[in-house]
C-alpha cells in the first residue's frame, strides 16, 4: 500500500532520458524515485557521443521532437553547470559527388519547410568551415542547430538539478510491476523490496522491452550495436559535427547487417570522436575489427589529417531500436499508470528533454507540447495485458 513516503512517480532507468523525465516531473512539483540496476548513465547514455541533431531527421514527428528538444537543451545549458560541455557547434553534412549533393539539398529543402535552419555550402566554401576537410568534396549543408553535450554528465546534472524531489536507488533490479485489481500500476518490486507509486515510467532504453514484459505488454525494443573510436588529444582539428550524406540513409535503414558512415567531431578535451556503426547482433559486445577499420577509413576520407593520428580506445553501445524508428513515449492504455519513454535508437540524448517534458506534462495533468500520437506505445501490439501482482 502507498505510504506518505511513496513517490508520485517511479522512473525505471537512470540514463539521460530517465533523468530528463525525473527532472521535468520534479519541476512540475512531483516527487520522483529513479531506479536502475546499474549506475547513472551506465547503459546506452554512457556509450553515446552526445549528439543533439536535427540534421539527420526527415520532416515528420521525430524532427518536431528534435526541434523542441533543441530549444529545451539551450534552456538547460543556461541552468546546468558548464561541466555538461554543451557546445552549439553546428553540423556539416558533406557530399562526395554532384548526385549525392543534389539529394542532400533536396533533403535540406524539406527540412527547411519544417523549421530547420539549413544553409547550402558550395565546395569552395567548405574549407572556411572546416580547414582540414578533404578538398575534393562536391559541397555540403551547414546545420547551425546541431549541438553536442557530454551525455553521462548531462544525465547526472539533470538529476542533481532536480533537488530533493528526486531520489536515486541504484544497483536495484526491477523484477516486477505491482498492479491492482483492475490491472492498474501500483508500483514496482525490486531486488531490495517493493516501492509504491501511481505512475511508473519505462525509461530503460535498450532494455525497455524487458520492462514492458514485466507489465504484461509488448514493446519490440531491440539492441542495435555501435562502436565509437576515440583519438589521442589534438588541437581543434574538427570544428563541427561532420558526416557524409549517406549517414541519414543508414539511420533509417532496417538492415541487421553492419553499416558504417563516419560521424567526426572534436571535443573540448581534445580527442576526436569517430562513429557511427550499426548492426543488430543482440547484446554481443565483441569488438568488431571490420567495423572499426571502416570507420577509420571513412573518417580519413573526410579528414586526411587524421591518417597519422592514433586511436587510443574504442567503446561499444546498444541503441534501443524500434521497427518504425520512432520512440515510444506516453501512457500505455494496456496498463493504466504505465508510461513509456524509450526506443529512441541513437537519438536519445538529443531527444531526452522533449521526452521528459512530455512525460511530466502527462503525469502532472498538463498539455503535452506537441502531438504524441505517432509515439503511442500500443502501436505495435493489440494484445491484452496479463494481470500481475
Amino acid at each position: 500500500m502507498p505510504t506518505r513516503h511513496s513517490p508520485d512517480l517511479i522512473v525505471v532507468g537512470a540514463g539521460v532520458v530517465g533523468a530528463a523525465c525525473a527532472h521535468y516531473a520534479a519541476r512540475a512539483g512531483l516527487t520522483v524515485t529513479v531506479i536502475d540496476r546499474g549506475p547513472v548513465a551506465g547503459g546506452t547514455t554512457g556509450a553515446g557521443e552526445g549528439n543533439l541533431l536535427v540534421s539527420d531527421k526527415e520532416p515528420g514527428p521525430e524532427l518536431q521532437l528534435a526541434l523542441l528538444s533543441s530549444r529545451l537543451w539551450r534552456e538547460l545549458a543556461d541552468e546546468l553547470p558548464q561541466a555538461v560541455e554543451y557546445e552549439p557547434k553546428g553540423g556539416l553534412v558533406v557530399a562526395d559527388d554532384e548526385k549525392s549533393l543534389g539529394a542532400l539539398r533536396d533533403f535540406a529543402d524539406g527540412q527547411r519547410a519544417a523549421g530547420v535552419t539549413a544553409d547550402d555550402v558550395p565546395a569552395p566554401l567548405l574549407a572556411e568551415l572546416e580547414p582540414h576537410l578533404a578538398p575534393d568534396l562536391a559541397g555540403g549543408v551547414h546545420y547551425p542547430q546541431d549541438a553536442q553535450v557530454q551525455p553521462a554528465l548531462a544525465a547526472a546534472h539533470l538529476l542533481r538539478a532536480a533537488g530533493d524531489r528526486v531520489r536515486l536507488r541504484l544497483g536495484e533490479q526491477v523484477t516486477a510491476l505491482l498492479t491492482g485489481p483492475r490491472g492498474e500500476v501500483r508500483g514496482v518490486r525490486t531486488s531490495a523490496g517493493d516501492l509504491h507509486a501511481p505512475y511508473v515510467v519505462n525509461a530503460a532504453g535498450t532494455w525497455g522491452g524487458e520492462v514492458a514484459r514485466l507489465a504484461g505488454v509488448e514493446l519490440p525494443v531491440l539492441p542495435r550495436r555501435g562502436f565509437v573510436l576515440v583519438t589521442e588529444p589534438l588541437p581543434r582539428v574538427v570544428r563541427h559535427k561532420v558526416y557524409a550524406a549517406d549517414y541519414v540513409a543508414d539511420v533509417g535503414s532496417d538492415s541487421a547487417a553492419l553499416q558504417t558512415s563516419a560521424v567526426v567531431e572534436g571535443t573540448p578535451a581534445g580527442p576526436v570522436l569517430i562513429g557511427a556503426s550499426r548492426e543488430r547482433v543482440g547484446f554481443d559486445r565483441t569488438l568488431s575489427v571490420p567495423a572499426l577499420h571502416r570507420l577509420a577509413a571513412q573518417a580519413v576520407r573526410l579528414f586526411p589529417v587524421l591518417g597519422t593520428v592514433r586511436a587510443i580506445r574504442t567503446y561499444a553501445g546498444f541503441r534501443p531500436y524500434l521497427p518504425d524508428h520512432l520512440p515510444a513515449i506516453g501512457p500505455d492504455p494496456r496498463r493504466p499508470g504505465l508510461l513509456h519513454a524509450c526506443g529512441h535508437e541513437g537519438a536519445g540524448i538529443g531527444l531526452a528533454p522533449a521526452t521528459g517534458r512530455i512525460v511530466a506534462d502527462l503525469v502532472s495533468g498538463g498539455e503535452p507540447p506537441l502531438d504524441i500520437t505517432p509515439f503511442r506505445p500500443e502501436r505495435f501490439s493489440g494484445k491484452e495485458p496479463r494481470h500481475g501482482t
